[in-house]
């Protein structure tokens, strides 16, 4: 129970610090940030991919097929902004 309660406590303060860091951010560093938040949802596809490829079918397999499902929708969609973003930004000649 403890470790669930230090979990929780950690998942709650990585929420106001990540909110706080990302409120920050001015526009200038957008896309920068992108960049690294869809090399973190990278990773967390494998550690998705290896949830759900675990033996048994408990529900750490589902959620680890949900993970699989949202990480790669964040990816994908972090890429099309970002391209997008850098679009904006080419000369038009």
């Amino acid at each position: 129970m403890d470790v669930m309660i230090a979990s929780i406590t950690i998942f709650v303060l990585a929420i106001f610090v990540g909110f706080e860091i990302i409120t920050k951010v001015p526009p200038t560093l957008h896309t920068p940030l992108m960049s690294g938040s869809n090399a973190i949802s990278g990773i967390t596809i494998v550690g998705a991919l290896i949830s759900a490829g675990a033996g048994g079918m408990g529900l750490a397999k589902i959620l680890g097929f949900l993970a699989v499902i949202f990480a790669t929708i964040n990816v994908v969609g972090g890429f099309l902004v970002t391209h997008r973003m850098l679009e904006m930004f080419k000369r038009k000649d």
